[in-house]
């Protein structure tokens, strides 16, 4: 845990609940990344799963957003992106068949 430099005990109290907000949006973040590679993955080889892997990690952008952890306009971005991407890589596989 965090030695707290400070002497105030509203700022130590402070300083603990960032640290826990800090580690809980990093874990989201990191878990967005991985559906979102999980997603390209699976629509790159042509998978099966490819719609649902797609389908979960809007879902995980969504609740990122909501939460506040990423601003909303940046969930659209990234969004927008994801399925720009596993739209030409679905495309590519479908024809390459």
């Amino acid at each position: 845990m965090y030695d707290p430099v400070a002497n105030i005990k509203s700022q130590i109290k402070r300083i603990g609940t960032n640290e826990k907000a800090r580690l809980r949006n990093k874990a989201a973040k990191a878990e967005v990344k991985t559906r979102i590679k999980t997603a390209l993955g699976a629509a790159g080889s042509g998978a099966e799963t490819a719609t649902d892997d797609l389908r979960l990690a809007v879902k995980r952008l969504d609740k990122a957003a909501a939460r506040g952890i990423i601003h909303r306009n940046q969930a659209a971005n990234r969004k927008s992106a994801l399925m720009r991407k596993a739209n030409t890589l679905l495309s590519a596989g479908a024809a390459a068949e």
